[in-house]
């Protein structure tokens, strides 16, 4: 056989050798981001490892990134940087009706013991209505936004007749122990370690105002193409549930070990939780619907939204 030939073959057989392990190559590049706060079933999933065993025969990758809050963690999802992602029941509104790229996925069930409406004792408020032209500190379109909006309504007052401060967690924590502002509204691990270090007023609970549900939300394309990967991930989401309810204790200490919050906040936290995760029902989309046309009402989002239009519908469990 000539040389040319020869080399002619080899050339042709290297080149279909690598392209033979281009469909290998990119599935094992695959990578699943998701976003998750300092709190609830993500981060015990996360300690566990129990997505990254679910998805290791798929060769997905999966890999964490921590968020403050559930706006930021939706604007990530919008634009792709994250797949997927755990919120409270305000934020994907507020992105739904900013047009954002999101569906939800499932719910995580909540009994709303782990958010609320607190002050100093020494401040001398004592109600919601006491409420009435004071600053209170909360995440704009948070779940907290949610409650406060709720609670002032309930109590019979209107939204403008609070002094309303948007602020992130962080600097509500600050501006609430330099007392800049007279009350805060905010989800735990945060008031948990708000009632460790200052043995608050609490003025309203979500569990004695509204009824909500948190979410495993998705990039509305990743859902499209990748609905084996997110029912893999909502499986093992659901079995580090069970074992959540069953072992309190050890989730307190994972959450604490993951986040750094303080062992005693997240006991507190651990122990006033609810684990679980379902599928989106009428029920839920119901409700969801509710605290949206709120907002609306309120002037708190540009447009009216349907939920139903952002709820995914490749879910199998």
């Amino acid at each position: 056989m000539p040389a040319i030939t020869r080399r002619a073959l080899s050339a042709s057989f290297l080149v279909a050798a690598a392209l033979s392990v281009l469909p290998l190559q990119a599935q094992a590049a695959e990578e699943l981001k998701i976003g998750y706060q300092k709190t609830g079933l993500p981060v015990i999933a996360r300690q566990q490892g129990v997505i990254e065993k679910a998805l290791e025969a798929k060769g997905v990758k999966v890999s964490w990134v921590e968020f403050t809050a559930g706006p930021p963690l939706v604007e990530a999802l919008n634009v792709g940087s994250i797949n997927v992602g755990w919120t409270g029941d305000a934020p994907p509104i507020f992105g739904q009706a900013a047009g954002s790229a999101i569906v939800y996925v499932a719910a995580l069930p909540s009994n709303g013991k782990g958010e609320a409406i607190f002050t100093k004792p020494e401040s001398g408020i004592k109600s919601v209505a006491d409420l009435k032209g004071k600053k209170v500190g909360v995440g704009k379109g948070t779940s907290a936004h949610n409650l406060l909006v709720a609670a002032i309504e309930k109590n019979g007052l209107k939204f403008s007749d609070i002094d309303v401060v948007y602020l992130s967690p962080a600097d509500a924590a600050a501006a609430f122990a330099s007392d800049k502002i007279d009350a805060w509204a905010v989800w735990d691990p945060f008031y948990a370690i708000a009632e460790t270090r200052y043995k608050p007023v609490t003025l309203a609970r979500t569990s004695e105002v509204l009824n909500v549900s948190t979410y495993f939300l998705a990039n509305r394309d990743y859902a499209k193409s990748h609905a084996d990967t997110i029912n893999i991930t909502l499986d093992a989401l659901g079995e580090a549930a069970k074992w959540s309810a069953a072992n309190r204790d050890k989730v307190a200490a994972a959450l604490h070990e993951v986040t750094g919050v303080p062992l005693e906040a997240q006991t507190l936290a651990a122990n006033r939780s609810e684990f679980g995760i379902s599928k989106i029902d009428d029920k839920i989309i119901a409700s969801q619907q509710e605290t949206a046309d709120r907002f609306y009402r309120l002037g708190l989002i540009p447009k009216q939204i349907s939920i139903k239009d952002a709820v995914w519908s490749g879910a199998t469990n």
